[in-house]
């Protein structure tokens, strides 16, 4: 029997739907390896590899990576990227082991295991700046608040020492 409702379009101003994003999937690991890295960077100099570092890395391997391939290798979204020649080379212009990134091994490279600690905290930062910028109206108690628990799963996280 035919739903009626099923056709029915959403109601003016209320939020468009959104695709269920599968946090188990290749595409969602290789993101999430290749995102953990990229915050090393960040941990090591301060600042995120930018797109165009990253291609201009590669393409002194003779590798071409356009924006939107690499926009959906980050983000988890899109066709999974099994070229190894590719990942080999990202995993040269990145400073890793090429097995991270091919799925070849599970072990964090010794660089990015060591820094797990400092990670996290850039990530919570990232995350609590992004709450302020977000939530601009949100009373200044709420937004210490949200810090509160942030710094409080960080500590529950994080070794000492780490």
């Amino acid at each position: 029997m035919h739903n009626p409702k099923s056709d029915a379009r959403p109601e003016p101003g209320s939020p468009p739907e959104r695709a269920e994003v599968d946090l188990s999937s290749p595409q969602q690991e290789l993101a999430r390896r290749l995102n953990l890295v990229l915050d090393l960077a960040t941990v090591d100099g301060g600042r995120t590899r930018t797109y165009r570092e990253i291609s201009a890395g590669l393409r002194a391997d003779g590798i071409q990576l356009s924006r939107a391939r690499w926009a959906y290798m980050i983000s988890g979204r899109g066709p999974l990227v099994t070229d190894a020649a590719l990942l080999t080379a990202l995993a040269r212009v990145l400073e890793i082991d090429a097995d991270y990134l091919t799925g070849a091994t599970d072990e964090l490279p010794e660089r990015v295991g060591a820094r797990l600690g400092s990670l996290r905290s850039v990530r919570v930062r990232r995350v609590h700046e992004f709450a302020a910028r977000s939530l601009i109206d949100v009373a200044p108690e709420t937004l210490r608040s949200i810090s509160l628990l942030l710094e409080a799963d960080l500590r529950a996280r994080v070794p000492a020492g780490g």
